[in-house]
């Protein structure tokens, strides 16, 4: 094609992206500012076979992890075994006591999941994140797709790309049925507002499958139902969506501070009136510090071996990992256990002596609170610039959703990529990039890109 033809037809790209308001609002932004969708025109490409065991390794992942928030939300056998240190769960700010004992819609605790991978030196794939709270990203993948679809036309029907429509409907239809108690059930995408930095992506995902967008204010919980507010009167709402962390979701029973939840969400989802994709509590195994427990998990829950490694992760909390912390502190990367404001990523290697000894002071203070990461290479991929392509490092979010009897896997995902070659860390919120993410198939796939 050449980089000028590329060029002209990412021109086009990019003016598709400012017609359809695709935005994306960190928090570092001024209040009323938006920050136009960050998008590459040349995607990342996953051949089918290695696509097979990513998806394999992305449903494993999903099930353990929705087994494990069973157990710890019921009889609670992981810790009275210790699979399961207990302080991984008594002393998180995400196991809300409140949910515990509440059965969700169908048993599934996690009906949507995330995970966050990058390939290895060796060309094999790591686990650098779950996300199990409110995990955000499949909207703008949707967006990628339809943007890289409509510049790039001939290469991608070329190219045998695998459709994302069907998981979209498939997604749709499950929501759906989690109401099966009415024959006409309202759907809500429960939203902080316009403010949050996902916003654009809530009100699309609303829009595209014909549920009603709300924020807390818009529902009420009478006699253990929750309802929307319409200028008809008071609809009941049997299923939420939400795009709201845990603690946030009912200032009644979890966090008294909230001004963006339902006060009695907690005990309405209790009766078993609402189903809530995710169920409350979810964010408990989002934690890094279990990472370093799954693959002991897998084979007692599951009784397999994990498919798909996380990067190597040794939790403070017990002595032996932390003396290993302590010998090898500046080859690791330190992070907070448990998601607290002001707590940060720290980077030995790039901290003097006294910084690095004060770090050691904090983790010998609470070593509970810390979790050390090998510091990973990330690979590289090709992004579009004026002057031609640069290497970026990438991070492929890709996932999971409950289909009714197991997990299926979006064929594609999230590619994010890095603002700079040099970059530590791949963060939209720091300037990055994304990029639509194409699986090959073996054979055609007539169904449209919509």
């Amino acid at each position: 094609m050449g980089l000028r033809q590329l060029q002209r037809r990412w021109h086009s790209g990019q003016q598709l992206i400012q017609s359809e308001g695709i935005t994306y609002n960190p928090a570092s932004l001024p209040e009323g500012s938006e920050y136009t969708w960050p998008m590459d025109p040349i995607p990342l490409a996953i051949d089918q076979k290695e696509w097979m065991f990513i998806e394999g390794a992305v449903a494993q992942r999903a099930t353990l992890l929705n087994a494990v928030l069973a157990d710890l939300y019921g009889s609670q056998r992981l810790l009275h075994e210790r699979h399961v240190p207990s302080a991984l769960v008594f002393a998180n700010p995400n196991f809300l006591r409140p949910c515990f004992g509440l059965q969700p819609a169908g048993g599934v605790h996690l009906h949507s999941y995330a995970v966050d991978m990058a390939r290895s030196p060796d060309g094999s794939w790591w686990v650098l994140a779950d996300r199990t709270q409110a995990p955000s990203g499949m909207g703008y993948t949707l967006q990628n797709r339809l943007i890289t679809a409509r510049t790039l036309p001939g290469v991608f029907n070329q190219c045998r790309v695998r459709q994302l429509a069907r998981f979209f409907d498939m997604k749709r239809d499950v929501l759906l049925s989690l109401a099966s108690q009415r024959s006409n059930p309202t759907v809500a995408v429960l939203t902080a507002g316009p403010h949050n930095e996902t916003y654009f992506e809530q009100s699309f995902l609303a829009g595209q499958w014909g549920f009603t967008l709300v924020e807390g204010a818009d529902l009420t919980v009478l006699d253990r139902r929750v309802y929307v507010k319409t200028l008809g009167g008071l609809r009941q709402v049997d299923v939420i969506l939400r795009r709201l962390d845990d603690s946030f979701c009912d200032p009644l029973e979890l966090r008294g501070d909230s001004l963006l939840g339902v006060p009695g969400l907690v005990d309405a989802a209790r009766s078993g009136s609402v189903a809530i994709d995710n169920a409350l509590g979810s964010g408990l195994v989002e934690t890094a510090a279990l990472m370093a427990f799954l693959p002991d998990l897998c084979r007692e829950i599951l009784g397999e071996e994990l498919k798909m490694p996380s990067v190597a992760t040794w939790w403070c909390g017990q002595e032996e990992p932390r003396r290993y912390v302590r010998e090898h502190l500046k080859d690791l990367v330190i992070k907070p256990a448990f998601a607290r404001f002001g707590h940060r990523t720290e980077f030995p290697e790039v901290l003097d002596g006294v910084a690095r000894g004060n770090l050691l002071e904090r983790i010998e203070a609470r070593p509970e609170d810390f979790v050390a990461q090998e510091r990973v290479s990330l690979s590289t991929a090709p992004v579009f610039s004026e002057t031609g392509f640069v290497p970026r490092h990438v991070i492929v979010r890709v996932y999971a959703s409950w289909n009714g009897r197991s997990y299926s896997v979006l064929p594609g995902g999230l590619t994010r990529v890095s603002s700079q070659d040099s970059s530590r860390s791949v963060s939209m919120t720091l300037g990055g990039g994304s990029k639509d993410t194409w699986v090959f198939s073996g054979i055609d796939e007539p169904a449209p890109v919509r």
